[in-house]
């Protein structure tokens, strides 16, 4: 009984530490914004994943519910990681089947694609954001254990809330590198950073933003004088009266998806809104940045 005990504990510590990717190395947080509020921590390589899903969800223009859903799923089916294997053909964050049309396995290996690819068959679903997330869940997956999608509801939840800038709470990673993202890097600095804004927000998120890099900005029609690693994304969206808000929630998702990158893009500070995240800063928190004020850019400087 007490050897049963033991392999019962054993089991359970490896699935926490497969999830949250353990308590070693480079770590990234969510914290609710109410004081003693709910947070997930979790890895460089989950907050990238969970980033790109959430993009392209906002990209498509869904509601928080639907990137909570998909989180939820992402978590369940793979820890938030873009893995090669899984149940017979199963692959990447969702594990999608090949032969059950879900595309080839090039492109379910890419999280843009198969974050594109859940999201147009959630879409499907009828009322799907009033459903039970098990259930809206299971009627894209069609898991032999539905009822699993459960347990991380409260995660994907906080995490989309983030993510989404649709309330108060924050992102923040201690910007170490990730050995494994570096090693799969194959480019940094400003143009590595607006082609990954391309690729999970979609082809427009650069007509709706500009990007200064190195004193040349794109569109932009009034370049200023850059330092060659900075990009500078004025925060576009509906000016109609009431709109504000809509405007906040973009700048958030830009700025939150911007240090969910910071690792595997070598970013150094994001600032937005009068506020600033500088990596390996004490507790890595988002401060009041002087200077700034209420800018209404989002302001990414890449590592030297």
């Amino acid at each position: 009984m007490a050897a049963l005990v033991v392999l019962c504990a054993v089991a359970g510590y490896l699935v926490v530490q497969y999830v949250t990717g353990g308590t070693d190395g480079p770590r990234c947080k969510v914290v609710s914004g109410g004081a003693g509020g709910p947070s997930y921590e979790f890895t460089p390589e989950q907050a990238v994943n969970a980033a790109t899903i959430t993009a392209v969800g906002t990209g498509r223009g869904l509601p928080e519910r639907a990137v909570a859903i998909a989180l939820a799923t992402a978590l369940q089916e793979s820890g938030l990681r873009n893995i090669q294997h899984g149940d017979r053909d199963s692959l990447g964050l969702f594990q999608q089947r090949p032969s059950q049309g879900w595309g080839t396995p090039r492109e379910i290996l890419d999280p843009t694609y198969a974050a594109g690819e859940f999201y147009k068959h959630l879409v499907k679903v009828r009322g799907y954001q009033d459903l039970p997330l098990t259930v809206a869940a299971q009627r894209v997956q069609r898991s032999g254990y539905p009822e699993a999608y459960a347990k991380h509801e409260p995660d994907a939840t906080l995490l989309a809330a983030a993510l989404t800038g649709t309330s108060a709470a924050t992102l923040t990673c201690d910007g170490r590198q990730d050995p494994a993202q570096a090693a799969q890097a194959t480019a940094t600095g400003p143009d590595a950073v607006r082609s990954a804004l391309v690729r999970d927000f979609g082809r427009d998120a650069l007509e709706t933003t500009a990007a200064e890099v190195g004193g040349k900005a794109s569109p932009s029609p009034t370049p200023t004088p850059g330092d060659g690693r900075t990009v500078t994304l004025p925060v576009r969206g509906d000016t109609r009266p009431g709109s504000d808000r809509s405007l906040r929630e973009r700048g958030w998702q830009l700025a939150h998806w911007a240090v969910a990158n910071s690792s595997a893009l070598r970013i150094e500070r994001v600032s937005y809104a009068g506020r600033q995240w500088t990596a390996g800063s004490t507790d890595s928190a988002w401060r009041t940045a002087a200077g700034e004020g209420g800018s209404g850019s989002v302001r990414i400087v890449t590592a030297r």
